[in-house]
C-alpha cells in the first residue's frame, strides 16, 4: 500500500471514534481539530480582503489567493493614488505669520531663512496697518507674501537678506494709513506702479483742444436727461411742498409733506437691487441686506421725495444759463474762468425735494478751487441729511452761510459758458445747481455700462478698475467726499485719453 502524503491531516475523520483504521487513516483523529476554512468562508470586501492564516493555507487555497491578489493593484499603489496632492493656499504659523508654500529644492535661498524674513515683513505690515486690519484681516498677510516674493525675484542668494532689510526700512518710513486707498497701502511694487501711473496722469495737461472730441452733443445730453434749455413754467414760485401729498422715493408710499416729519415711518432698503442666480433661480437682491425685492425693508427713516420734471424743479428754484465769457475789451477785468473744471455735489432731502448741500470744484490739474456748504432757502426745512451718501451731518450743515443764488454767483468766477465741466452723473449736479450748461463730459457716459442706457457704472467701480484706487469707502456715518469724487472723475478722463484711441466714439448707442 502506498504511503500517505498527509494531505488530509488537517481534516477530522468523518467516522471519528468509530474509525477502525485509525493508524492507517489519512484523516486526523486529534482531540481539538483546527477550524475548517473551506466551509462558509466569509467573502472579503474589495478594499480590505480578509487575510487567511498562513499555517492554514493548503495548495489549492494558495492558488486561489494568488489569483485574487493578482487582480488587485498593490497596496502601496492604492495609497499613493488616493492621497490628495498638496494645494498652495494661504496658511499661518503659530505666530500668526503666513507660511511659504513653495518647493524647498527649487528655492535659491534656504526656506527657513525666507520664512524668517517673511515673518519680519508680516510683523511690520501689521504695525503699519493697525487701523485697517479689523475690516481687512488678511491684508497684512497678503502684502507680506507678495512683498517677499517680489524681493526674492529681484535679488540673488547673496543680496536677498539685505534686500528684505531695506524693504523693512522703507515700511517703517511710511505714514500710518487710515483708509484702504491711502498711498501707504500696498507692496513696494504696488506703490511704484501707482506712482508711475499717477505721474503719467499728472503729466497730461487737460485743455479745450485735448478734450474737444469727448464733449457730448446736445442730442446725447437730452437722451441722458440733461436740461439743455430753461423750462418755460407758468405760475408762482413754489419753494417747498409743505401741505402737499408726495410719493416717497424710498418706499413708494404717498405721504403728506410737513415741516415736522415723523422718523421711522418709512421702511425701505437703502441699497440697490441687482440680479443674482441662487439655486438656479434668478432673483433681484438688495446690496444693503441681501434680501429680495419682495421682502420688507431693512431700514427705517423719514418719508422723502424727489422731483425730476424740469417744470417742477424750475418752480422750486429757477434755472439759469452759465454766464458768457468776458470779451476783454475796454476797461473790463479779464475773465477768470477756467478752461476745464471737475464738479461734484452732495444732496440732501428737504421739504422742497432733493436740494444741493455741498458744492466742490477742482481745476484741470486736480487742485481744489471751491468747496462750500449750501444753506437752504427761507421756508425750506431739511427732512433727512442722507449722511450715508452725502457725508453731511446736521452739525456740519449748520455752518452753511451761502444760499444757492450766492453759490451760483461764486461759481461765475470759475465757470463760464465755454468752460468744460467734467463730472459723473453730471446731469444730477447741474439740475440741483439749476445750471444750464452745454460743454460737458460725463464719465458715466464715457465708460458705458455693458447693458447700455439707462444703466450706468458707479464712480467707485470705475476708479477701482481703471485708477486702482478706492473711493467712497466711508461707512454710514461718513458718506462720500465731493472733492474726492471730483478728482476721480478728472483722473478717469485722463486715463481714457491715455489708454483709448482719440477717434473712438464715446457716446453709447441708444
Amino acid at each position: 500500500m502506498f504511503s500517505t502524503r498527509g494531505l488530509f491531516q488537517s481534516l477530522p475523520c468523518p467516522r471519528k471514534l468509530n474509525c477502525t483504521h485509525q493508524t492507517l487513516c489519512p484523516f486526523s483523529h486529534a482531540q481539538d481539530p483546527p477550524v475548517t476554512l473551506l466551509i462558509a468562508t466569509p467573502t472579503p470586501t474589495p478594499t480590505q480582503p480578509t487575510p487567511t492564516p498562513t499555517n492554514l493555507k493548503r495548495p489549492f487555497e494558495l492558488i486561489a489567493s494568488a489569483s485574487t491578489s493578482s487582480s488587485e493593484p498593490p497596496p502601496q499603489r492604492i495609497r499613493s493614488a488616493s492621497t490628495p496632492k498638496p494645494v498652495a493656499r494661504p496658511a499661518h504659523s503659530s505666530t500668526g505669520a503666513p507660511v511659504l508654500r513653495i518647493n524647498a529644492a527649487q528655492s535659491q535661498v534656504a526656506l527657513p531663512v525666507r520664512q524668517a524674513m517673511l515673518k519680519s515683513l508680516y510683523d511690520h505690515f501689521v504695525v503699519l496697518y493697525e487701523h485697517l486690519l479689523p475690516p481687512n484681516p488678511t491684508l497684512a498677510s497678503e502684502h507680506a507674501l507678495r512683498q517677499e516674493e517680489h524681493v526674492y525675484n529681484n535679488s540673488t542668494k547673496l543680496t536677498y537678506r539685505n534686500a528684505v532689510i531695506n524693504s523693512i526700512a522703507s515700511l517703517k518710513k511710511r505714514p500710518i494709513p487710515t483708509t484702504i486707498s491711502h498711498p501707504s497701502v500696498g507692496t513696494d511694487e504696488d506703490i511704484a506702479a501707482r506712482t508711475e501711473a499717477r505721474n503719467k496722469l499728472d503729466a497730461l495737461r487737460l485743455t479745450r483742444l485735448v478734450l474737444a472730441h469727448l464733449l457730448m452733443t446736445t442730442d446725447t445730453m437730452q437722451q441722458w436727461q440733461y436740461i439743455t434749455e430753461i423750462p418755460h413754467a407758468e405760475g408762482d414760485p413754489k419753494p417747498h411742498a409743505v401741505g402737499q401729498v408726495a410719493k416717497c422715493e424710498r418706499c413708494g408710499q404717498p405721504f403728506m409733506v410737513t415741516n415736522t416729519p415723523t422718523n421711522d415711518e418709512c421702511t425701505y432698503h437703502w441699497g440697490k437691487p441687482s440680479s443674482r442666480r441662487i439655486n438656479g433661480e434668478k432673483l433681484r437682491i438688495y446690496s444693503c441686506c441681501s434680501k429680495t425685492t419682495t421682502e420688507d425693508g431693512c431700514s427705517r427713516g423719514f418719508h422723502v421725495f424727489y422731483e425730476s420734471d424740469p417744470l417742477d424743479l424750475h418752480l422750486r428754484q429757477p434755472f439759469s444759463l452759465t454766464r458768457p465769457p468776458k470779451s476783454g475789451d475796454g476797461d473790463s477785468s479779464p475773465d477768470t474762468a477756467f478752461d476745464v473744471v471737475a464738479l461734484d455735489c452732495e444732496m440732501i432731502y428737504t421739504t422742497g425735494g432733493m436740494r444741493v448741500a455741498r458744492v466742490s470744484v477742482v481745476d484741470g490739474a486736480g487742485s481744489e478751487i471751491f468747496d462750500q456748504l449750501v444753506r437752504m432757502d427761507d421756508g425750506v426745512e431739511v427732512i433727512d441729511y442722507n449722511t450715508r451718501f452725502s457725508g453731511i451731518t446736521k452739525e456740519d450743515h449748520q455752518k452753511a452761510s451761502l444760499t444757492l443764488p450766492l453759490i451760483r454767483q461764486s461759481l461765475d468766477a470759475f465757470i463760464n459758458s465755454e468752460t468744460i465741466i467734467i463730472g459723473h452723473g453730471l446731469e444730477n449736479d447741474l439740475k440741483t445747481l439749476r445750471m444750464v450748461h452745454h460743454q460737458c463730459i460725463d464719465t458715466a457716459i464715457l465708460f458705458p455700462h455693458r447693458a447700455g442706457p439707462p444703466y450706468r457704472r458707479s464712480l467707485r467701480d470705475l476708479a477701482k478698475e481703471h485708477l486702482g484706487i478706492s473711493i467712497q469707502t466711508g461707512d454710514g456715518s461718513t458718506g462720500h467726499s465731493s472733492v474726492e469724487d471730483s478728482v476721480a472723475t478728472l483722473d478717469l478722463v485722463r486715463w481714457h485719453i491715455l489708454n483709448k484711441a482719440k477717434n473712438k466714439t464715446t457716446t453709447p448707442d441708444p
